[in-house]
């Protein structure tokens, strides 16, 4: 796998136990800095510099990584890695690339999206789908040489969606964008746990009607599943239905309905992820995803002129002083896929739920499965959940599993239909 770790104009790295470029043995610490569309380094130039590990034990460390890019919680880490080093020029800057086996970038991806003491079902769940979604995304883009766009753009609507399609010089990236990998640090002291958990699932991918499922997964679904294409393109995957996360309570309200809406955050339903247990979170959240306790339900409140300027900010438009936000069309799990922004300049229709969290946050709004209740010159949004609620829930996940559940019983609660297979040509 080719994982883009850094972009910068300027990367410093250390290595431990040598690597090699182009037979030349190095070690200790370094600089790359690009150089009028060059990579500078030890004063030559080259287009590209790949550096390969002198034995199993090497490791190299990248300075100042920036993780939970645009999130509340985006700071800069030193990152430990193993495997191959690549720097390539791009976009005015320089990237560095990790290449690594896949089943050792797993054995990452699993420590750094929860945490290593997480409960060891639980570990086993995430290596399935984290790597399912990974052919995933391979096939992809062995595929699809450029994004299917059904974007809308207009003066009257913006209807936009992310996914991994934006990288064209590596795999992944290293963040939430696609899967968070954070090297072998997060994993360290438990890394024999957390690598049999892999090597426990080797090859394990979720298959529906002979094809790897796309198993996405977010932190807190708020109760209820969401639906892939109220996220994404517009494409329906069974395996990706709306469910309740829960084995007593079975019955779906229709979010659709505002009143249904309003009634369902109002309330705290029985769901696997409705939990305060901080050991229990402690599994699924590292350090810095612990700053957020409010995952189930949450409200947040801007007076007039703050919601005013932020829109303003987030999406470059003028709207005016705010006047309303009126949510035009709900998914499954109540999430907002058309929210209506009414201004005294201007009036837009915003979606899908990413691209309306964007733009009524600092960072990102912590789910689109929201109601307004606005009094006087403050709106307060009243939501649900943590992330775009598709696929597997993290936290609901944690729960299960420490009330006994196995991984594969936490798998086919959370991809209806899906089914465990060996890809064996993964191997």
């Amino acid at each position: 796998m080719n994982i883009g770790i850094l972009s910068s104009q300027k990367i410093i790295f250390e290595f431990h136990e040598g690597y090699f470029l182009k037979k030349q043995y190095v070690e200790g610490s370094y600089r790359v800095i690009w150089d009028s569309g060059k990579i500078r380094w030890n004063e030559n130039l080259y287009d590209e510099l790949i550096f390969e590990p002198a034995s199993d034990k090497s490791s190299f460390i990248l300075r100042d990584v920036v993780i939970g890019k645009n999130f509340h919680w985006e700071r800069k880490e030193d990152q430990r890695f193993q495997g191959i080093l690549k720097f390539i020029v791009e976009d005015c800057q320089i990237t560095a690339i990790n290449i690594i086996d896949t089943e050792d970038y797993l054995i990452s991806v699993i420590s750094s999206e929860m945490s290593s003491t997480a409960s060891f079902e639980l570990l086993k769940a995430h290596a399935v789908i984290s790597r399912s979604w990974l052919l995933t995304q391979i096939e992809k883009k062995k595929t699809v040489t450029e994004r299917n766009i059904d974007f809308i753009e207009n003066e009257k609507e913006r209807i936009r969606w992310y996914d991994r399609e934006d990288h064209k010089n590596f795999d992944l990236c290293a963040d939430d964008h696609c899967q968070r990998y954070q090297g072998i640090s997060r994993a360290y002291e438990n890394f024999e746990r957390v690598k049999k958990a892999v090597d426990s699932t080797r090859g394990e991918v979720l298959i529906w009607k002979n094809k790897v499922c796309d198993t996405r997964y977010s932190k807190c679904c708020g109760g209820i599943s969401e639906e892939f294409q109220n996220c994404w393109e517009n494409v329906e995957y069974p395996y990706l239905a709306k469910f309740r996360d829960s084995k007593k309570d079975t019955k779906i309200p229709d979010l659709t309905q505002e009143q249904e809406v309003v009634k369902w955050i109002k309330t705290r339903p029985e769901a696997f992820c409705n939990t305060s247990n901080k050991e229990i979170l402690s599994q699924v959240l590292n350090n810095y995803d612990q700053e957020t306790m409010d995952f189930y339900r949450w409200s947040v409140s801007y007076s007039r002129d703050e919601l005013s300027a932020l829109i303003a900010e987030r999406s470059n438009i003028d709207f005016g002083i705010i006047q309303d936000l009126i949510p035009l069309k709900r998914g499954a799990s109540g999430r907002i896929i058309k929210l209506k922004i009414i201004g005294s300049k201007r009036t837009m229709i915003i979606g899908k739920e990413l691209e309306i969290r964007k733009i009524l946050s600092k960072t990102h709004l912590y789910s689109s499965a929201f109601y307004v209740e606005q009094k006087g010159d403050i709106f307060t949004l009243h939501g649900a959940g943590w992330g775009h609620g598709v696929g597997l829930c993290q936290i609901g996940a944690a729960v299960m599993s420490e009330k006994g559940y196995s991984y594969d019983e936490i798998l086919k609660h959370y991809y209806c239909d899906a089914e465990i297979s060996k890809f064996t040509s993964f191997l």
